[in-house]
């Protein structure tokens, strides 16, 4: 076996034993997203189109925590890599206060204007109501979820990713078994129907928060002193990375917003449609988000050391993980389609449209998770820049464009192979664009040494 193998074998376990963890972490995050849709589709048709409404807010105060989480996790780890332990002390701290204090005041705003902003998407009178009555514990459990996001990135970032795994997996399960209680009720109380979805998932993360909050104690992982000396010189650090890092995960709930504006068109079955096939999307890209919190760190450490022989190596290796994964499961998915969508909705018209769309859109996920794989990376490897045009142009040159035409020329058959067409699209130029950049940081450090 060459070095190159041997070394490679290496990374893989290497890779393996940082990833699974939060793949298992993932997994049961996103099959209980997967698992309040599931239920709030037995509700009827009506409150699952309005759950589906309410994705493009969720996802953008997912933007905001995911791309501060982004910029903490790449500054602590750099700062471990140059052993500068007190700074990532501080860096820890700040994360945890500030970030909270943003979500907070983010999801107070999202409040004050729903109501404008569900209408423009094409709401009705009716499905306002039901997302009136859900959009303030969803609003709660956003909030919560964010502060337990924000731990698992300081976790992330000091090589411990056992434990957002295993908390990840303890949120779902309380999630999973207040559910139906909290919906459909128990005995002589009726539930809360919709918003009980939203208290469950609020009432899980809650009691997450507390346990990471007692495993914190004692790591040392935090400062008290010299906490605004440090956020005032390292704004601009935090702001180089988090910024563009920022746009980039608010350009996908614009991008859902404008989606879900042409979904609309086509009835509001498609609309439910579409909301659970979101949901199987995230559910289906588990390793690869897994791997975009796992592999970022490491390579932010590597970075730091300037080893970009293992940079290279780790690349290659994450993405055919990805492809042979994401494609593996297309397949399956796509040949299981009416099954799927028979377990997740009990309405024969959103079960015909859903098997449509995971038919064309699950294999797509190979080229859409080698995009979010280089854009992860170069968050970590000092081009946020780049990682944000990329995220631009996978959603506004590839796929919501490819997504219009598709839907303009075939109907929900379009709709499904045009959202298809624009990963594929989106995942060649990622790659493109990773292997420019490379060998040009290739050479350039080559001139430098």
């Amino acid at each position: 076996m060459s070095v190159t193998a041997t070394t490679e074998t290496g990374l893989g376990r290497q890779l393996w034993r940082q990833t699974w963890p939060m793949a298992i972490g993932v997994l049961s995050l996103l099959g209980m997203q997967l698992v309040d849709s599931a239920f709030i589709a037995r509700l009827g048709t009506r409150p699952l189109a309005a759950q589906s409404f309410t994705f493009p807010l969720s996802f953008l105060i997912i933007g905001f925590q995911v791309g501060m989480g982004i910029a903490i996790a790449a500054l602590i780890s750099r700062a471990l890599g140059a052993g500068e332990k007190q700074r990532a002390r501080r860096l820890g701290s700040l994360v945890l206060w500030v970030g909270g204090l943003v979500i907070a005041v983010l999801t107070i705003v999202l409040w004050i204007v729903h109501e404008p902003i569900f209408t423009r998407l094409g709401a009705g009178p009716r499905s306002l109501a039901l997302i009136r009555s859900y959009w303030a514990p969803q609003l709660l459990a956003a909030w919560l979820g964010a502060l337990l996001y924000f731990g698992y990135s300081l976790f992330r970032a000091h090589g411990n990713t056992r434990l957002p795994g295993k908390l990840m997996v303890a949120t779902s399960v309380i999630n999973l078994a207040l559910d139906p209680l909290l919906i459909f009720g128990v005995g002589p109380w009726h539930g809360l129907g919709l918003p009980g979805a939203a208290w469950a998932t609020a009432l899980a993360f809650a009691s997450g928060l507390m346990v990471l909050s007692w495993r914190l104690q004692g790591t040392g992982w935090l400062a008290r002193r010299g906490l605004i000396t440090e956020a005032r010189q390292s704004l601009r650090d935090f702001m180089g990375i988090a910024g563009p890092a920022m746009i980039s995960q608010l350009m996908p709930p614009l991008a859902q917003m404008l989606a879900i504006s042409i979904v609309a068109s086509l009835g509001e079955a498609s609309v439910a449609a579409w909301g659970l096939a979101s949901r199987l999307e995230t559910l289906s890209l588990m390793v690869v988000l897994a791997l975009t919190m796992s592999l970022p760190p490491w390579l932010g450490r590597c970075y730091g050391g300037g080893d970009w022989q293992r940079i290279e190596s780790l690349m290659r290796l994450a993405v055919r993980v990805v492809i042979v994964w994401q494609l593996g499961l297309g397949l399956l998915m796509t040949l299981g389609a009416p099954w799927v969508a028979l377990v997740l909705s009990g309405s024969p018209e959103v079960r015909g449209d859903l098997a449509i769309l995971i038919r064309f859109l699950l294999p797509s996920y190979a080229l859409l998770g080698v995009c979010m794989i280089v854009v992860s990376a170069g968050n970590a490897l000092g081009w946020p820049l780049k990682a944000m045009l990329m995220s631009g142009a996978r959603l506004f040159i590839c796929y919501l464009p490819c997504l219009w035409l598709g839907t303009q020329l075939g109907g929900i058959h379009g709709l499904a192979m045009g959202a298809a067409g624009g990963n594929v699209l989106a995942g060649i130029l990622a790659w493109r664009v990773y292997r420019m950049t490379r060998n040009r940081d290739r050479a350039t450090a080559g001139k430098t040494t």
